[in-house]
């Protein structure tokens, strides 16, 4: 749903998953965007990670999955989105995934867009990435930032989705979501102010001393760490 989830889920299974090229688009790579969508339809096979920005108007042939981690914030952008696959007589699978808490948007969706879904069943030995993706925060502070800020953007978009009733941010189980983003601690945001998370456990490292890799950047941030103190 933002770019910001975008950038962190992008560079993310670039590190989990090998031998398969991993590319993404959102609305804020405006130079870039025409030249990753024209290498992305030239591959036999990949994974584009991408906003709505790639929701419509556009043709990618033979795109098997449509996978929708967050619904979308309109009913109308959902098929488009499905759309993608299935394209020219040809056959594919669209995915949304949703919590207990939403599923009412299945009706939703079957009355306002006339559009039947089927529940899929949970997959069985499903492998915990979480902690290699917290190894890889603790080793890098551009991961570590990339994750809050798209823990932060995930939630300020959630509030503003028109289906606030089915999508209820009072209802958003913020420990487990940030879990599933696998922050190292809760970020500073008015969302969460006053709120207590008894269910999510930070790390015990300071993450002030977590170091940019690219040693350019890590200069930089040393740099204005000193004009602070």
């Amino acid at each position: 749903s933002t770019c910001a989830c975008v950038e962190y889920y992008g560079k993310a299974l670039e590190s989990l998953i090998k031998q398969v090229k991993i590319m993404s688009i959102h609305g804020k790579m405006k130079h870039k965007r025409n030249k990753i969508f024209t290498e992305f339809r030239k591959l036999p096979g990949g994974i584009l990670v991408c906003t709505d920005v790639m929701a419509r108007g556009i043709d990618i042939p033979e795109v098997h999955w449509v996978l929708q981690y967050d619904p979308p914030s309109s009913a109308s952008a959902f098929v488009h989105r499905c759309g993608r696959t299935a394209r020219i007589g040809n056959v594919g699978s669209a995915l949304v995934f949703l919590l207990p808490m939403e599923e009412s948007y299945v009706n939703f969706l079957s009355i306002n867009q006339k559009c039947p879904m089927q529940e899929m069943k949970p997959q069985t030995n499903v492998s915990d990435l979480l902690p290699k993706l917290k190894s890889m925060a603790l080793a890098d502070r551009a991961v570590f930032e990339k994750g809050m800020k798209a823990f932060v953007s995930y939630v300020q978009a959630y509030a503003k989705h028109e289906c606030h009733l089915i999508f209820r941010i009072k209802d958003l189980d913020f420990a487990n979501l940030a879990k599933g983003f696998a922050l190292l601690k809760m970020p500073k945001m008015p969302e969460l102010r006053g709120k207590c998370f008894p269910d999510f456990t930070p790390v015990t490292v300071n993450t002030d001393s977590i170091s940019f890799k690219d040693k350019n950047r890590e200069k930089q941030r040393q740099k204005q760490l000193e004009q602070q103190r």
